[in-house]
């Protein structure tokens, strides 16, 4: 994206995020609507992004780069009705609600260990020696 020349980058970086954020236009967040039986629905994603540059001292030598990221995700669709009722419909994140299951069966398993190892530990305690 830039030229390395002596050390410095030849695009200034507000040039990098204007051109990012130009990019990221209503299109990206909002979808295009889409009709069907008189209601409309307008598909909608939340857009992150990121980046950056880096370099070497003047004098170093050539060197350096960036980097630039975006990521969307659907979050959910607006419809509106014939009679102008908006209604919100969040999308379903299957693979988060089955992380969050393994998250609790995994603190439940690991209790379940923790607590059948202190149990035998007392009974060790309390039986006689023999000897």
């Amino acid at each position: 994206m830039t030229d390395q020349t002596e050390g410095r980058a030849t695009t200034p970086l507000p040039d990098i995020v204007t051109t990012i954020a130009d990019r990221l236009g209503r299109d990206q967040v909002f979808g295009p609507p889409v009709e069907r039986g008189g209601t409309t629905l307008v598909p909608v994603a939340r857009v992150r992004a990121g980046g950056g540059t880096g370099g070497r001292r003047p004098g170093a030598g050539p060197g350096g780069g960036g980097g630039a990221g975006i990521v969307a995700k659907p979050v959910g669709a607006f419809s509106i009705r014939p009679d102008g009722k908006v209604a919100w419909h969040p999308a379903v994140d299957v693979n988060r609600i089955v992380l969050g299951g393994q998250i609790v069966f995994g603190t439940v398993a690991t209790l379940a260990v923790l607590s059948t190892l202190q149990r035998r530990r007392r009974r060790r305690t309390h039986l006689p020696r023999l000897g």
